[in-house]
């Protein structure tokens, strides 16, 4: 039901937020979504209309408006055949179709959809299983940088056990861990996170949400590390070889996972921003807070294992299922950052890349993790102390940096890490303080830092060469 392409704005825009006459309900499964008809015409249409659009999502070439119009009107059409399979998401599908007929309406230029973002609220809709249906034009993180017309297909997670954390110590009303269910190209990639402010707006609303794919981490942390413990020779404890050979014990630990390190932005002695949003700063700051956000999910995990385990009788089915995944979570962020975060990535300002060799290297120096006869072992009875006491070190430098001056928490901060790391042989930082043009603005200080201001270690140079294909193959990949 397309648009004619010589149909007048007015017309078009009727047409492109008609209802098809066939609609299908909410009972069916993922498998029968997936395989609508009306699915797979949208994404077909989004796959057709994203070679036409720019870089701000624009259709620039008058050329190409009239094929423009008629991919629109198929997207719409989609989008309200499915409609009625998500009820709780009707006002956002009624204003995502509006806004698609507005932008066709006012001649492709850079789109807005604002009434639409601000009319999807997934995080209202906590429920396990809760499915959702989410087309804009945005990019995607870890994946295109375009602000292209996407569409994804995607289903919650979460477990009783989640709801009673968030309910409980760790309350975060903005998180919403999902899976893929199917997407369009932007997500054929490394992004794990769908977040408001990818969306091409013309103003900035106040975000309500954010996304976070588990089961793609779980599924790329379950293929790496399973190939990293055999070229290293790591024997697994018998709960990681657990972890690795279940997809959903792995996605309702990164859920864990994910729940504490989000909130965990928000919270504590901050000396900035903690999202250090539009903030131009050396990138070895954002590596420290992301660490810093992991390494607060590890230690509230053991802290949670050993609360448990301390209270000696026989726990009940929610308290055993929580001393599991407590357990679980510490092996995730231990394994994936040293094994995946330490060689994914190009060595380009690659911040969580020099989280994973600073844990990694902190073990090491502490005698926790060793790599003697080609062969790593870890001391595990250490391992929690050891990567607590790494969170509390960067926790003092966040608590002292609050009285510091800007450039003296950025030199604090790289004297922690270089305390640990060697840096680049090149380096004007590695010099000290009086190479650096502190006299002027902190821009000099940033342009100062090399894009591999930290190379890999040897170990990391052996590694990343046997694991490099492997990394490579988890792009686009999910739980499926």
């Amino acid at each position: 039901m397309s648009a004619h392409p010589a149909a007048p704005a007015s017309a078009a825009a009727e047409s492109i937020i008609g209802e098809p006459e066939v609609v299908e309900d909410e009972t069916s499964t993922a498998a029968e979504l997936v395989s609508s008809p009306y699915w797979l015409a949208l994404k077909d249409a989004v796959a057709r209309v994203q070679p036409l659009q720019a870089k701000d999502g624009s259709v620039p070439d008058p050329v190409d408006h009239a094929e423009a119009r008629e991919l629109v009107a198929q997207i719409v059409e989609g989008i309200a055949g499915l409609a009625p399979r998500f009820p709780h998401d009707d006002e956002y599908l009624r204003a995502v179709r509006a806004d698609f007929a507005a932008w066709a309406e006012a001649g492709f230029g850079v789109p807005d959809f604002l009434s639409s973002l601000v009319a999807f609220r997934p995080e209202r809709h906590r429920v396990d299983g809760a499915r959702h249906l989410v087309v804009f034009p945005m990019y995607t993180q870890n994946g295109s940088t375009d602000r292209h017309v996407e569409a994804v297909l995607v289903e919650v997670l979460w477990p009783d056990f989640i709801a009673d954390l968030e309910a409980g110590d760790y309350s975060n009303a903005l998180f919403v861990p999902i899976r893929f269910l199917d997407f369009t190209a932007g997500y054929d990639t490394n992004s794990a996170v769908l977040f408001p402010e990818s969306v091409a707006t013309s103003s900035i609303p106040t975000y309500t949400w954010g996304a976070i794919f588990a089961d793609r981490e779980a599924a790329r942390f379950r293929r790496v590390v399973r190939e990293a413990a055999s070229v290293t020779r790591l024997d697994l404890p018998e709960d990681a070889e657990r972890l690795l050979g279940d997809q959903q014990l792995a996605e309702r630990t990164f859920v864990m996972w994910d729940l504490i390190h989000d909130r965990t932005h928000m919270r504590g002695d901050l000396p900035f921003d903690p999202f250090m949003i539009k903030q131009r700063m050396p990138f070895f700051l954002y590596s420290l807070e992301e660490l810093r956000c992991d390494l607060a999910a590890f230690r509230e995990a053991v802290r949670i294992e050993r609360r448990l385990a301390a209270e000696g009788s026989p726990l009940g089915d929610a308290d055993a299922e929580l001393l599991d995944h407590a357990k679980l979570v510490q092996y995730a962020v231990l394994f994936d950052r040293i094994f995946r975060f330490a060689i994914t990535g190009s060595r380009v300002r690659n911040y969580d890349g020099l989280g994973g060799q600073l844990l990694f290297a902190w073990l090491h120096q502490r005698g926790v993790l060793h790599w003697t006869d080609t062969r790593l072992t870890i001391d595990w009875p250490e391992v929690a102390d050891a990567v607590t006491a790494l969170g509390d070190a960067i926790d003092e430098l966040y608590w002292r940096s609050i009285d510091r001056p800007k450039t003296a928490h950025w030199l604090a901060a790289y004297a922690l890490i270089t305390s640990t790391l060697t840096p680049n042989p090149a380096s004007v930082w590695a010099r000290g303080p009086q190479a650096l043009p502190l006299d002027g603005p902190p821009r000099g200080l940033t342009d100062a830092v090399l894009d591999d201001e930290f190379p890999l270690s040897m170990f990391y140079e052996a590694l990343d060469k046997k694991m490099r294909t492997v990394i490579e193959s988890t792009a686009g990949i999910t739980g499926a």
